[in-house]
């Protein structure tokens, strides 16, 4: 089985955005560094299994043409989602952070809300229900 290791997404500040990602979740900084022979800056910030890899360029526009334009473009993704247990207290901390929840659910099988970070990156919060056990 297969297992998602890592996002790798572009910002204009990843020291920042670690540490909205670190107060909102709880995560930890796992490594920070140059990258891209010295072009760009990376802060890998998550779990000890998962993570996202928040990287900059230095330039601040971020409109140098390189082949690979993924690494000059912020917000070039739809959305990343972060499984919770407690949705409310996550929510309070991204309003606490000045940040707009929206486009709240109830669904099958949880709930959610959505939120854009200072670069327009959205993230999908959502908790799951607790699955009944099968007796059967």
């Amino acid at each position: 089985m297969a297992q998602l290791e890592h996002v790798n997404i572009t910002v204009s500040d990843p020291q920042k955005t670690a540490a909205m990602l670190r107060d909102l979740f709880g995560w930890q900084t796992r490594w920070e560094g140059s990258v891209l022979n010295g072009e760009g800056y990376t802060v890998h910030v998550g779990t000890d299994d998962h993570y996202i890899a928040i990287y900059s360029g230095y330039d601040p526009a971020q409109t140098i043409p390189k082949a690979d334009a993924s690494y000059q473009t912020r917000g070039g993704l739809n959305h990343i989602g972060v499984v919770v247990d407690d949705l409310a207290a996550v929510e309070a901390r991204v309003k606490a952070l000045g940040y707009a929840s929206h486009s709240h659910a109830d669904y099958e099988p949880g709930k959610r809300f959505y939120f854009h970070d200072a670069d327009g990156i959205e993230f999908e919060v959502v908790s799951y229900r607790p699955t009944l056990p099968d007796n059967s």
